[in-house]
């Protein structure tokens, strides 16, 4: 078989790809896009939206789980990228003018107190590199993270990541790693107390476990207790930085400084994949001071010219455009009219989240009569997938894109780039309410999603 080019892939039909998909990279993943016909063709993206191959427009709530933050190919960073083209992108023989410049942009930005930066390429890197480094610095080997938390799915990051599911099948994971309520300040002094903990690991708000918000005063309270009993406090920014939440950071809210902050997602600004973690002076001292430890912790690709170029121009726009404020102000407003919805419609049972981080969720499904008419398949389905259906009906109806949280999949997100207007916010709500007035439950969604995916099938069968 002939190798494809560039050329090629732009004359593949949607048939074609999903082909492709399925034999050369993960045919389960493109079954299940082509069921509720998410297996789209995207020819075209810019700011808060996207065009398929049919020249249809479509609003992006999603937002790449929050790293478009400036939005897709956002003019400041691609022009930052022409700039350096020509560069070296990878030359380990010296030190890179862009690493060092960026790493002094995020700590410009970052909580007072933080310093060194790590660069690596993912979220799921950071995680590594900070959990490594707090061993490191404490000579102590317990990790104590929370329940419902995700920080990734390499062996480290996943050892911290609080669902069984994604787990289970690769377990013995890492050693050391315990896990608490999220919110539960007396449960992590308990652990504390006993003295062997090197870090505590949390997310300011949990993504993926639904976007749950904390009690107030838990974030600054696991800083007292971690300061108290000689831990570190690593906090897990990756989703929630660089604006989303309302503020740069969302640790900022109860005036935190973590001894090591994860950034990644939005920091390449949705074109370059870039991840660090940053640290204090003294942490980084205790983990990796002078020559003979300074190659501990070490990345090929991490800190390249390229990605480094991305996250001064991401940064340098985040703050020129105010989009911590622009957050704030917006997903206020939205969350306004989101309860709303609540009151009106018993689907909605709850509506959650800070500045432009929202997850909206639902009231189950019935099972019984689902399970009678379907063998107990798209029921079993759906006890995975609930969030599947709202998203379904706003991306086929309303040409709106949006995505169940993973550990909570009655969960759907509203992530959209903090560039977004008040109208497309309008527009959403619109799209919402439309679907709500006319299923009153999820019997008539979950019986509509069945005609999608069959059409779905049918189609591909005829291609």
């Amino acid at each position: 078989m002939a190798l494809l080019k560039i050329d090629d892939v732009e004359k593949l039909s949607r048939a074609d790809i999903k082909k492709l998909y399925s034999e050369y990279v993960n045919p389960g993943l493109a079954s299940i896009m082509g069921l509720l016909n998410f297996d789209r063709v995207y020819i075209r993206a810019e700011g808060c939206y996207v065009w398929d191959e049919k020249g249809q427009k479509y609003l992006d709530f999603l937002g790449a789980y929050g790293a478009l933050n400036l939005g897709h190919n956002p003019p400041e960073v691609l022009e930052a990228l022409k700039k350096i083209s020509q560069k070296p992108n990878l030359l380990q023989a010296t030190i890179n003018p862009y690493a060092a410049a960026l790493a002094h942009n995020l700590s410009q930005v970052a909580p007072e107190g933080l310093k060194h930066s790590f660069f690596c390429n993912s979220g799921a890197e950071a995680v590594e590199g900070a959990l490594k480094t707090a061993r490191a610095a404490t000579r102590k080997h317990r990790i104590i993270s929370c329940n419902g938390s995700f920080h990734g799915k390499t062996f480290g990051a996943l050892s911290a990541t609080g669902r069984d599911k994604y787990k289970t099948p690769f377990l013995p994971l890492v050693p050391g790693f315990e896990s608490i309520p999220y919110g539960d300040l007396e449960s992590l002094e308990g652990k504390l107390k006993e003295g062997d903990v090197a870090a505590f690991i949390v997310e300011p708000i949990q993504g993926e476990a639904g976007i749950i918000v904390p009690p107030k005063g838990f974030l600054k309270g696991a800083r007292e207790l971690c300061t108290k009993y000689g831990a570190l406090l690593i906090v897990d920014e990756i989703q929630t930085g660089f604006g989303r939440t309302g503020r740069m950071f969302a640790c900022e809210e109860e005036g935190v400084t973590p001894d090591i902050m994860c950034v990644a997602k939005s920091l390449g600004g949705g074109v370059m994949p870039v991840g660090a973690f940053i640290t204090t002076d003294e942490v980084w001292e205790r983990a990796y001071s002078g020559m003979e430890k300074c190659l501990l912790h070490t990345s090929t690709f991490g800190g390249n010219t390229l990605a480094c170029a991305a996250g001064i121009a991401s940064i340098n726009a985040i703050k020129e455009k105010k989009l911590p404020e622009r957050a704030a102000e917006l997903g206020d407003y939205f969350l306004g009219k989101l309860r709303v919805l609540k009151e009106k419609y018993g689907i909605i049972k709850e509506v959650r989240g800070r500045g432009l981080m929202i997850g909206i969720e639902f009231e189950p499904p019935v099972k019984g009569f689902i399970n009678k008419i379907t063998g107990g398949i798209i029921n079993k389905f759906y006890e995975e997938f609930t969030g599947a259906l709202v998203a379904g009906e706003l991306l086929n109806k309303h040409r709106i894109i949006t995505a169940y949280t993973l550990n909570n999949p009655n969960v759907i997100r509203m992530e959209p780039p903090l560039i977004v207007s008040k109208e497309d916010i309008d527009e959403v709500l619109n799209a919402l309410e439309d679907i709500f007035s006319r299923y009153k439950g999820f019997m008539g969604m979950t019986l509509n999603a069945i005609k999608t995916a069959a059409g779905s099938m049918l189609s591909s069968k005829k291609e």
